[in-house]
Formats: C-alpha cells, sequence, structure tokens
C-alpha cells in the first residue's frame, strides 16, 4: 500500500523519531563537535528537531507520491545540521574528526536521501477511471 517511496519515508521517519528521542530520554554531555549546536541549546533541545522531522516523514510516507516531496525535504535537515556542525568542528580545529563525521552524514543520510527522492514510484496500483461513453469502434 506504501510503495517503495513510503517505505523508505517510513523507515528513514521512525529512524530519525528515535535517534531524537534517545537524545531526549537520556541527556548526555555535550559530545565533541556539536559546539555549534550546543552554544545555542542544549543537545537534548536537538533531539526534538530528529523527532519532529522523523514524524513529519513518518507522515509523508502515507501521501500519494507527487505529495511526498515535504517528507524528503524535512528528512533532509537534521543530518545537514549535524554535518554543518562537525563541519564547523573541524574547521575550527576543536574536533578534527568532524571532517570525518560530517562526510558519513552527507554520503549516508543526504546522498541517500536525495537519491531517494528521485526514485519513480513502480508499485502504486493505477487509479480506476470510469469507462468513457462514446462510438464503440
Amino acid at each position: 500500500m506504501l510503495g517503495r517511496r513510503g517505505v523508505f519515508l517510513l523507515i528513514l521517519g521512525v529512524g530519525k523519531t528515535c535517534w531524537g528521542v534517545g537524545f531526549v530520554a537520556v541527556p548526555q554531555p555535550d559530545p565533541p563537535g556539536l559546539e555549534l549546536l550546543t552554544d545555542y541549546a542544549p543537545l537534548h533541545c536537538w533531539g526534538w528537531l530528529w523527532i519532529l522531522a522523523g514524524l513529519a516523514t513518518t507522515c509523508s510516507a502515507f501521501l500519494r507520491v507527487g505529495r511526498d516531496g515535504f517528507g524528503f525535504a524535512v528528512a533532509l535537515v537534521p543530518p545537514t545540521v549535524w554535518a554543518t556542525a562537525y563541519v564547523a568542528a573541524a574547521i575550527s580545529g576543536t574536533f578534527p574528526r568532524g571532517a570525518f563525521a560530517a562526510v558519513f552524514y552527507l554520503t549516508s543520510h543526504v546522498g541517500v536521501i536525495m537519491w531517494a527522492a528521485t526514485v519513480p514510484e513502480h508499485s502504486v496500483p493505477h487509479v480506476p477511471r470510469p469507462a468513457r461513453k462514446g462510438k464503440a469502434r
């Protein structure tokens, strides 16, 4: 019923929601490399970014193809924010490994989401159309 794109969005949405719940439910000290974020808000607040994006992505899984683009767009936000923070930490020298973490988020998250957004849906059933009145040939 969901089709390939919907299943992808559902899996992605549940994963993002769970990742965010982990930050909220089990507060932890600020991990290295995320100072750009934690200077503005504690890490558990940033967990809500993952949760909200995950819920929006999950809900978008149940939309028709062509209307599910919102889910793909929202799914890009948290990993892009994390990658930006890691790039900033690598450039500033506070977390040199941040460059590798940024590449991880940009490829395994952002890149995969962008690719999946372009995958055509072949398993969506055709909507039946009523027979047209007219001349029989």
